[in-house]
């Protein structure tokens, strides 16, 4: 007995001295794990920086809507006999045009979050249409629209209404003409997007972020006129 007793004290120590070794990796293993990197995942800028400039563009609009609904107030009677003049079925199908266009937009939207610029299948097979065909037939149909906007400018002219005719004419043509320059920088901005698709070698994040950034604008651009449609044209 009195011979065994060092054994045991020595795989006391022993288990002490294990213990004391895996007490220490458990420790450095959660330092470690404490002190591990953490992903954040924050938001796009030049997403940001496009809904804040939007914001400062819908305050801009809600002036001009501010400015129609003052003069409108102020002189009822003009409203009443210069309204009549509108053709608003032709600003219907107009406006059905423009909305449309958003729709073929936003198809161009999920083809870039694919990182697919061009059609990888026939012409006519929509299914399987890239960012640049959709954008290109959102250009197409938002010049359709100017056009008709210029169109109707020129019919109201002919019928004696003008920028400079009286208040109706001044409120109706600031509205809609600021909103045309809007609309045509769009138009501008589906081109450059295009035109990037084609001169990069590889279509990537940038270029899927720059597509993005402009379907908001041009969605935008879309929401505005369907609220201008609807207090000239059926508010009247």
């Amino acid at each position: 007995m009195y011979e065994g007793a060092p054994n045991d004290a020595g795989v006391a120590c022993q288990w002490k001295a294990d213990a004391a070794i895996m007490t220490g990796v458990a420790t450095t293993a959660a330092v470690q794990e404490t002190h591990a990197p953490v992903t954040v995942n924050r938001p796009n800028m030049v997403s940001v920086g496009t809904i804040v400039w939007l914001a400062s563009e819908l305050m801009f609009f809600a002036g001009l809507f501010a400015m129609y609904f003052t003069i409108r107030g102020v002189q009822p009677e003009l409203w009443a006999t210069e309204t009549a003049k509108l053709n608003v079925p032709f600003a219907a199908g107009n406006t059905t045009i423009l909305v449309l266009s958003s729709v073929t937009a936003q198809m161009g939207v999920f083809a870039a979050e694919r990182f697919q610029p061009l059609r990888t299948g026939a012409l006519l097979d929509v299914r399987r249409w890239g960012m640049v065909e959709w954008y290109l037939l959102s250009f197409i149909m938002g010049s359709v629209f100017v056009a008709g906007q210029f169109f109707e400018y020129a019919e109201l002219v002919a019928e004696g209404v003008s920028i400079s005719s009286n208040a109706y004419g001044s409120a109706f043509y600031l509205t809609t003409g600021f909103h045309a320059l809007h609309v045509i920088g769009g138009l501008i901005t589906f081109l450059l997007v295009i035109g990037r698709a084609f001169a990069v070698r590889r279509f990537g994040h940038h270029e899927a972020t720059s597509a993005i950034v402009t379907s908001y604008y041009w969605h935008f651009v879309d929401v505005v006129w369907i609220g201008l449609f609807l207090v000239i044209y059926v508010l009247q």
